[in-house]
């Protein structure tokens, strides 16, 4: 049987005892982080979370032994590179926010491969005419002098998505200060509850997010006060909605009441005055002075009252506003 060095077995047992301590356990790839950034993002996780190196070996094998339930030793699936444990008691989806936040810029090494198109911008390079010329163009950067300035003249992709960065590409990108690339703690799984959130999952689009929980919240209000189903947020709706249809119901069916009556007496007066009209064009002796005082004083009304009309603003921008509330509202709510 192979002898296996003390040191081993004493780090398996110091990634156990953390896997057990904390309630989140994380994979991550330390690869090309430069050791003074890796050191300021440990300061910053300080007292958030703790950052373990090791061998994939005995990553595993901490793994396997854990006295963790569920598939917490599905994480050894996804060592890359230079692999590192993270161990928190914060939810996931905040440690990955954090992780991805603390994300600095880098110049693009050669060999590096780029995660997205990697693009020369269009503009003085501020470089004045010389050996460089030649270089941007080696590069496939269309480049010329331009009042005594090297001047790229249109944005040009010089490394495309998941393709590696030339070396003479990289040189060029380093002396133009662009920096493509991305450099931190690349969080690949985390484990919590018996389960493994994959990088995919934890990937979280806040504006998208709160847009779906705000539609999810207005189809739901919507179909409870619909299909009349009672919470604390249809409740008032349900009721103020069934009060209108009652009131509605007693005026279509002429049914006197505290809400009706004055509406009733208006409809009623309305009435009159259209047969009075109707009959005084027949014959204006059917209908007594008083009603034609009446009719007259209502012709006088009109064409005031279509004047005010006028000045009224439209239905589609009263319905814009009480939009715009309604969405003011829904904003409040999940602010």
């Amino acid at each position: 049987m192979a002898h296996v060095a003390e040191w081993k077995k004493d780090e398996v047992n110091d990634l156990k005892e953390l896997i057990n301590s904390f309630e989140v356990v994380g994979i991550a790839n330390l690869s090309d982080i430069p050791a003074r950034q890796l050191q300021k993002m440990r300061q910053t996780l300080r007292d958030k979370a703790t950052i373990r190196m090791s061998k994939k070996t005995l990553i595993s094998l901490a793994l396997d032994d854990s006295d963790k339930e569920g598939s917490i030793n599905t994480l050894a699936d996804h060592m890359d590179g230079q692999p590192a444990l993270v161990f928190t008691n914060m939810n996931p989806f905040k440690l990955f926010k954090i992780l991805e936040s603390s994300k600095t810029a880098a110049p693009a090494k050669a060999g590096a491969i780029a995660s997205e198109d990697i693009v020369v911008p269009k503009g003085d390079t501020g470089f004045a005419p010389g050996p460089i010329l030649g270089e941007l163009q080696q590069a496939g950067i269309p480049a010329k002098i331009d009042k005594g300035k090297i001047v790229v003249q249109k944005d040009q992709v010089v490394v495309k998505a998941g393709e590696e960065v030339p070396a003479k590409v990289a040189g060029i990108l380093t002396r133009l200060d662009i920096q493509p690339m991305e450099v931190g703690i690349d969080l690949k799984a985390a484990y919590e509850n018996e389960t493994v959130y994959t990088a995919d999952l934890l990937t979280i689009d806040d504006e998208k997010t709160l847009s779906d929980i705000q539609k999810a919240f207005s189809q739901a209000f919507n179909l409870s006060v619909n299909a009349v189903i009672y919470n604390k947020e249809s409740t008032p709706a349900i009721i103020q909605k069934a009060a209108t249809q009652s009131i509605n119901l007693a005026f279509n069916a002429s049914v006197l009441t505290s809400k009706t009556s004055d509406m009733l007496l208006a409809k009623a007066y309305a009435q009159m005055l259209a047969l009075a009209t109707a009959l005084s064009e027949q014959d204006s002796s059917a209908v007594d002075e008083e009603i034609l005082e009446k009719l007259a004083a209502s012709a006088t009304q009109a064409p005031a009252a279509e004047e005010k009309k006028e000045e009224e603003p439209d239905e589609e921008e009263e319905e814009e506003e009480e939009e715009e509330d309604a969405a003011a509202g829904l904003g409040a709510l999940f602010g």
